[in-house]
């Protein structure tokens, strides 16, 4: 199995005859260029895609990976609405809560419900996206994710088990001790580290909790120190020191950079 980060939340994993994406969302360069955050080059062999939520860093080009791969789309139950009889998910780069986009092959998941798909076996984790504050020199604007807000719309974790291996994926989320309480081992912990300034995802001493209580094989930071807006470093991370507090609970840890891989 191979795993490849590509900032974000934003992952392809290869295993025999699969090739799943997750979260293949907008990667946001400080000057505020939109271009896709797993490359084109890969689309096309995609054979599943993820979906934790609708930010635009992990859902803009979910429709348009789609289309070239002629992937299925697995997301929270939440993300789809049926409409004059034809099942919609919400659109990836409209504005607000609307639900436009077809989609000729969808799967949806609730939390603590598991699917079976093609050979996988799919349980959707309990993810709460936290408050996201974005700041223009003095202005600033907090989005609280609700019944009404876009920021959050759907999250959701996977637990994934593929070809013998167990591969979690926590999307961005705050710390939910007790309702991860019962994910026991997995093989990878994909997990969101940089909440700190923004507290929009847990920051590094919230995770290491989430490490604690789940005991993964590999855990893979994810979600820190992104370009985005006027910053090269949104969401900033010590990775170094989350690294290594990990591998003092006798964990491995690997932090990759965008296109960096780890075989398993």
């Amino acid at each position: 199995m191979k795993i490849i980060h590509y900032l974000y939340n934003a992952f392809v994993i290869e295993s025999g005859n699969k090739k799943l994406a997750i979260d293949p969302g907008a990667m946001f360069f400080y000057f505020f260029r939109l271009t896709t955050s797993i490359p084109k080059s890969e689309w096309k062999d995609i054979t599943h895609i993820f979906i934790t939520h609708g930010d635009i860093d992990h859902y803009w080009y979910t429709d348009r990976m789609a289309e070239v791969s002629d992937a299925p789309i697995i997301c929270n139950e939440t993300m789809v609405r049926s409409i004059q009889g034809e099942k919609l998910i919400l659109s990836p780069r409209d504005k607000g809560l609307s639900f436009t986009t077809p989609i000729k092959r969808l799967h949806t998941i609730s939390v603590d419900e598991t699917i079976q798909l093609d050979g996988m076996s799919i349980t959707g984790i309990h993810a709460t996206h936290g408050s996201l504050t974005l700041k223009l020199g003095p202005f600033s604007k907090t989005f609280h994710p609700g019944p009404e807000e876009r920021v959050g719309w759907g999250a959701i974790g996977f637990n994934i088990q593929l070809d013998g291996r167990s591969i979690v994926n926590l999307g961005d989320t705050l710390l939910h001790e007790k309702e991860w309480s019962t994910i026991k081992n997995p093989d990878v912990l994909m997990i969101p580290i940089g909440g700190k300034t923004i507290h929009n995802t847990m920051d590094e001493e919230e995770a290491l909790k989430a490490v604690g209580i789940m005991k993964p094989k590999l855990v893979i930071p994810c979600h820190y120190n992104c370009p985005a807006f006027f910053s090269k470093k949104y969401n900033p991370a010590d990775a170094k020191m989350f690294q290594g507090e990990v591998e003092k609970m006798g964990i491995t840890c690997r932090a990759l950079h965008c296109g960096d891989s780890i075989n398993i």
